[in-house]
């Protein structure tokens, strides 16, 4: 299997890139962050009489979240729609059940403003719903063949805010918004600046009604986009695109998204027992949501790698939520094979996980990070001891596991440490299979 680390660069062009870059939302963070709504959409530039749309679910709506979001827009001085249709994990048939709402509601210009709340799932939606909307067509027209006819989006689309009411995708900040594919049993990615939100509130607030084993599968999915964002190639170990707009999304670390990676991995390890234990704690509410939007701007900005690569095929035929698929297999993949590429860093992880690494090799010190993460898991007593506990999956249905991994996840798989193989991704899920008894 040949093991190209652009997606970008011509074959006859194998230039070191030089150049990174950042591209964020405005942030605004803290408790009471919702009630400036009104101000964050006047600072987009939304008219008085605008009116827009609220993209949420049906718990959300019940538990009277997307009401009081409503109220504080109101209050403003504009209009807002509420549509509670978004499913977990969406499908594109999900998704296009909302752009029609809004054509139904608002013609093909659709709303004068979007607000996504809830977690990545609905921001997913509310990013898809926007840019397809802007753009024209149909969500298929810009997936990425051979599933999609892989057209560009040109518009951005009015103004967009993001409101998320967990602590672990990173969807409020991320170019990309993820998709179920059912036919095909995959998932597939409309990855674009023009997909970004505008503006990210988060709010923690809005957090504290999120169940326990919520908290503790979101916050492993955080986790998961710091210690691989932490860990994956350097940005000028990756390869220059002729053209700077060919330039991935997913662009290799940097010493300032390294930054964030080491604060998130320590604001998220030592915050999640506590608002697992008790959701009512805001002082640890607000350090997951600000652990998850550091790892976030970390890892989808350096770009997720193996263990997340792993895991949309195994969501998608499981229908397991994200965040406890990325815990079962982060053990093995992230913190297993991965730890040969740089032993040094991921010692470095353990003691940010808290392992005592004093006296230590560095090799055997950079073992206790995938130590600590199992630990750290027990402790929460939410989640699934492996793949078999996730969804029953048995060494049977590993080789097709391994294969729609390779075939499928390209886009992720460049940013691994390592090189893999499928024989090598085989081995990884049978690893996973069982984290301890």
């Amino acid at each position: 299997m040949s093991y190209e680390r652009s997606v970008s660069a011509s074959p006859h062009e194998l230039t070191p890139e030089t150049v990174w870059h950042v591209q964020m939302p405005q942030i605004r963070v803290g408790r009471g962050a919702v009630r400036e709504l009104g101000f964050q959409l006047d600072d987009l530039g939304v008219a008085d009489d605008a009116r827009g749309l609220i993209v949420t679910d049906e718990t959300l709506a019940e538990i009277g979240h997307a009401g009081r979001v409503a109220d504080h827009v109101e209050d403003a001085g504009f209009d807002v729609d509420i549509y509670d249709g978004s499913e977990r994990e969406p499908s594109i048939e999900a998704v296009e059940e909302c752009i029609s709402f809004v054509r139904e509601e608002m013609g093909t210009d659709g709303y004068d403003f979007y607000i996504g709340l809830g977690g990545g799932s609905c921001l997913d939606t509310a990013k898809t719903t926007r840019a397809v909307v802007a753009n024209g067509g149909e969500i298929l027209d810009y997936i990425a063949e051979p599933t999609g006819s892989g057209e560009a989006l040109t518009e951005s689309g009015p103004p967009l805010v993001l409101l998320p009411t967990t602590a672990g995708t990173g969807s409020e900040i991320s170019p990309v918004a993820i998709l179920s594919v059912a036919e095909k049993e995959i998932k597939e990615g409309i990855s674009s600046n023009n997909v970004r939100a505008d503006a990210a509130v988060l709010d923690p607030t809005l957090t504290t009604s999120l169940p326990p084993d919520l908290t503790a599968k979101t916050a492993m999915d955080a986790l998961g986009h710091a210690i691989e964002g932490y860990t994956t190639h350097r940005y000028d170990n990756l390869l220059r695109p002729k053209d700077p707009a060919d330039r991935p999304v997913y662009a290799g670390r940097t010493g300032f998204t390294e930054l964030f990676s080491e604060k998130a991995i320590d604001l998220l390890s030592s915050n999640v027992r506590r608002a697992v234990n008790n959701g009512d704690d805001l002082e640890a509410r607000e350090a997951m949501l600000k652990g998850a939007l550091y790892g976030a701007i970390a890892g989808l900005t350096a770009g997720a790698s193996l263990c997340h690569a792993m895991a949309y095929p195994v969501g998608n035929k499981y229908h397991s939520y994200h965040g406890e698929t990325i815990a079962v297999l982060t053990p093995a993949s992230t913190l297993g094979y991965n730890v040969a590429s740089d032993p040094e860093r991921f010692a470095t992880i353990a003691e940010l996980l808290g392992a005592e690494t004093d006296g230590l090799s560095t090799r055997t010190a950079a073992d206790r990070a995938r130590e600590e993460f199992v630990s750290l898991q027990r402790d929460l007593n939410v989640l699934p001891s492996g793949l078999h506990d996730l969804a029953g999956i048995t060494d049977d249905e590993i080789d097709w596991l391994a294969e729609q991994t390779v075939d499928t996840q390209q886009r992720l798989l460049r940013c691994n440490p390592r090189p893999v193989t499928k024989a090598d991704v085989a081995d990884i899920f049978r690893d996973s299979l069982h984290n301890w008894e």
